[in-house]
């Protein structure tokens, strides 16, 4: 009996225990930590992506839209930044290379074709980001992420309805 609790032991130091509730805690861990991750880089895109469009944009309103990216999307940002602090998440330290590449592209860019482009990759980033969101608010394991998905979703739809507004707007003006 002894021989079998010492080899217990070894085991659970060693993390060979198979059927510790840990290992289902931390796949839900680690599903909220990727979406702290992939939303925080996300956010910083679109801070350094309404950046450009509020100094490059050609039209008032692409400027417009731009900077209320920069502010809504700073303010969110630091929410979540205070959140993955208390739970010990990672987050982002710069875009992801998909958006410094298109960062990089639009800053090579002037008048028309960089609000066309802008306002394509704003169309595109929240669309996933209106997805992403919409999942985490029904399903994050942490209540906190849950709630910050769940409160942070009405701004992105608006966003989402604004850049798309926009980008009928201007393929209306383009005939």
């Amino acid at each position: 009996m002894r021989h079998l609790l010492t080899c217990t032991a070894l085991l659970l130091v060693l993390g060979w225990a198979p059927a510790l509730p840990a290992d289902d805690k931390s796949k839900e861990a680690v599903a909220d930590e990727q979406f702290v991750m992939k939303a925080s880089a996300a956010g910083l895109a679109e801070v350094n992506l309404g950046n450009l469009g509020a100094q490059k944009g050609n039209s008032a309103e692409v400027k417009k839209f731009g900077q209320r990216m920069v502010d809504d999307h700073t303010k969110a940002n630091k929410e979540l930044a205070t959140i993955a602090d208390k739970k010990r998440y990672k987050i982002a330290e710069r875009m992801d290379k998909t958006h410094q590449d298109a960062a990089d592209k639009l800053a090579k860019l002037q008048g028309n074709e960089f609000d066309r482009e802008f306002i394509r990759q704003m169309v595109k980033d929240h669309e996933e980001a209106v997805a992403l969101f919409t999942a985490k608010a029904k399903d994050a394991s942490d209540e906190t992420l849950k709630e910050f998905a769940a409160k942070t979703l009405p701004t992105l739809k608006e966003h989402q309805k604004m850049v798309q507004d926009l980008e009928k707007s201007q393929k209306g003006s383009t005939r």
